[in-house]
């Protein structure tokens, strides 16, 4: 009797160990979606003046980075940027903002229009450093988010007619933002080089003769990529 007890247990407790397994099997890991968030903050360069509004770098970025997301996740962009907007424009727009502290991704580009309007060049020292310190506030405090982008050199345009005064006070400016960037170990991209061949390749101008087109954006883009993907883990 003793023995067919234990014949009798032992079977319960395969089935026990049997029911267990399978219903080991049958879980799936849940996936989650990822809500990336990206804040673009600029000017015209970033507003994509003459240009569809798909068609800016901040946009094709996004079209980029897409690609290499899971199909549930989600991007999203916050774009505070405006033709004309000086570097004091930006960090009031900035501050009208209830912007949280919880971005992913931030991109900066900011200065052509202290230079264009001819503001003391001692106000882009002060208030540069001031927006990235902002940038990186948005980021969640994290310098690693945060991407700067050089000032494109519309000398090299029907507008600017290779102003050499231009080149040079725009190349001032992409100096110390370099500088700046560099000694606070802050990405840097060069997007200027681009913009130079303006004269020599017309495509790369909008329709204005002032501002970049949607090619010479996608240009933009393909320095900027592979920078954003490193950034978000992708």
């Amino acid at each position: 009797m003793k023995y067919s007890a234990k014949i009798f247990f032992s079977f319960l407790l395969c089935l026990s160990l049997m029911g267990c397994s399978s219903d080991e099997d049958n879980t799936t890991t849940e996936v989650v979606p990822v809500q990336y968030k990206y804040l673009a903050l600029g000017d015209s360069y970033t507003f994509g003046q003459s240009v569809c509004e798909t068609c800016r770098f901040p946009e094709q970025l996004k079209d980029s980075l897409e690609q290499f997301l899971n199909p549930e996740d989600t991007f999203n962009i916050k774009l505070i940027a405006q033709t004309g907007w000086t570097t004091t424009n930006l960090k009031t727009a900035i501050a009208n903002e209830n912007l949280q502290n919880t971005y992913d991704l931030v991109t900066l580009l900011i200065g052509v229009n202290n230079q264009y309007q001819n503001r003391p060049f001692s106000l882009y020292e002060q208030e540069f450093p001031e927006l990235v310190n902002i940038a990186i506030t948005k980021a969640g405090g994290d310098i690693n988010k945060l991407i700067v982008v050089s000032i494109p050199d519309y000398a090299y345009t029907p507008f600017g007619q290779g102003s050499i005064a231009i080149s040079e006070g725009v190349y001032q400016y992409n100096a110390f933002a370099k500088n700046y960037c560099e000694t606070n170990n802050i990405t840097f991209v060069n997007i200027t080089d681009i913009t130079r061949l303006g004269l020599a390749q017309p495509e790369l101008v909008a329709n204005d003769g002032l501002h970049p087109s949607t090619i010479a954006y996608s240009k933009f883009v393909e320095r900027i990529l592979p920078e954003a993907k490193i950034k978000l883990g992708l």
